[in-house]
């Protein structure tokens, strides 16, 4: 359950890292060529993140994207501000 977020369920994916060199054509090159293709991991950006639930506040590690869209509502840390109630008297 490590590096997953915990509302949507996102977690690390495999993929490439492409060296190449050379200079682009467009900049008066030959073109550029691939010189090595390797494995690579892409990590999701998980943030601590204390949750209003309905059983109280609770910390979930949540991705980025799902604080942003708004699929989790963060915990109130102070009561807002009220003025109190004038006594007429």
């Amino acid at each position: 359950m490590a590096r997953e977020c915990e509302v949507c369920g996102k977690s690390s994916q495999m993929g490439n890292r492409v060296e190449t060199r050379g200079k682009a054509k467009y900049l008066g090159g030959v073109g550029t060529k691939v010189t090595g293709i390797s494995r690579r991991k892409f990590k999701p950006n998980l943030q601590k993140v204390k949750v209003a639930t309905d059983e109280g506040n609770k910390t979930l590690r949540v991705c980025v994207q799902c604080i942003r869209s708004g699929a989790v509502r963060k915990a109130v840390k102070q009561k807002p501000f009220h003025l109190p109630e004038e006594s007429k008297g």
